[in-house]
């Protein structure tokens, strides 16, 4: 039975449908669902123990896949709100809700000329998602950008502030996927951004859509990047994915280097000295997974990093699907692929 209790600015479900609030839209429910824009009206909550079960924090939906329900309570943040809260010389600090649409946060900061964000354009989710995940696209991720991030902590209702040294910003990851055992909910976070903005055009594709023009702004930056990503990428509110499913991996330059005496066109990254950043993308395509289809679960015609729900497929059905998927890659390989989507 379904229920609903409201307090001021916040609600409580009981065995809440998730089809809606996960961009693959795979059926499933949960025991307990708290949504809020109010940090004290769920500190109350939380302390009253009216809930029970684990804890999972549910931003968009779009890096996740649950494969059963969720026997516990999922907090789904809110609050919105972009503000600048200090304004210097070379650059402003912005802070945005948990719960503001990341693009919305880029297109504001382009709007008022600041620079950093744009090459991170598109890219779906919400603002409290970005520092977990450490995002990042076209050359450049969300910790490079991130001041501190404000979190409540869900076991003892302690509100701290972290800086983005201490969040330990790595290739898609942060302390908060490190320290997964912590309860921590990120509600607020602020950003350092270049009131004269140098845009970054290191990411070859972007390059080149400016090769012979004039400095580019950061407006011509975002809408370069937009028509590069749908181009290349499914959008999420059409075709139902979480985006690119695996990590790039990274591996020792002496790995690769043997790889490349068999694959002379295999493309290649270096990280430093000792590794190599490979395409996820290209090694899945070289084992024949491209434009796969099998009932409603599949790969992406255009991109052979995106798994694809094109209709009723379970979590289960594309979590087989990306572990046959990750075998085959290490069979031809010997290259072990990592999800960057979060299975439940």
């Amino acid at each position: 039975m379904r229920g609903a209790y409201l307090c001021i600015m916040l609600t409580i479900h009981r065995n809440h449908p998730l089809g809606n609030l996960n961009t693959f839209h795979v059926d499933s429910n949960a025991s307990f669902f708290i949504e809020t824009d109010s940090r004290e009206e769920l500190i109350k909550v939380m302390n009253s123990r009216a809930t029970s079960g684990p804890l999972l924090i549910l931003g968009g939906g779009s890096n996740i896949l649950f494969t059963r329900d969720f026997q516990g309570t999922i907090i789904h943040p809110v609050n919105h709100g972009i503000k600048v809260v200090a304004d210097k010389k070379e650059y402003s600090l912005v802070s945005a809700g948990a719960g503001t649409d990341w693009d919305d946060l880029v297109k504001w900061c382009v709007m008022h000329g600041l620079g950093g964000l744009e090459n991170l354009s598109l890219i779906p989710g919400t603002v409290g998602a970005s520092p977990v995940q450490n995002i990042g696209a076209y050359g450049t991720d969300a910790g490079s950008w991130i001041d501190s991030v404000e979190v409540v902590d869900l076991e003892d209702l302690r509100v701290f502030s972290m800086t983005a040294e201490e969040c330990a910003f790595g290739y898609r990851d942060s302390i908060f996927k490190r320290k997964s055992e912590k309860k921590w909910l990120i509600w607020n976070v602020s950003f350092r951004l270049q009131k004269h903005p140098k845009v970054n055009l290191s990411y070859e594709a972007l390059g080149q859509c400016f090769a012979g023009h004039p400095a580019p702004t950061p407006e011509s930056v975002r809408q370069a990047v937009i028509r590069i990503r749908r181009s290349k990428l499914p959008d999420p509110a059409e075709t139902a994915s979480a985006g690119s499913f695996f990590k790039n991996p990274v591996i020792p330059a002496s790995q690769a280097a043997e790889l490349l005496a068999i694959y002379p066109g295999m493309p290649v990254y270096e990280e430093n000295s000792q590794s190599v950043k490979m395409s996820a993308g290209w090694l899945i395509e070289q084992c024949g997974w491209k434009g796969f289809r099998e009932g409603d679960v599949g790969v992406y015609p255009r991109q052979a990093l995106v798994l694809v729900n094109y209709g009723r497929a379970s979590g289960k059905e594309v979590l087989s699907l990306s572990q046959r998927i990750k075998e085959s890659v290490l069979q031809k390989f010997g290259i072990s692929l990592d999800p960057e989507v979060r299975i439940i």
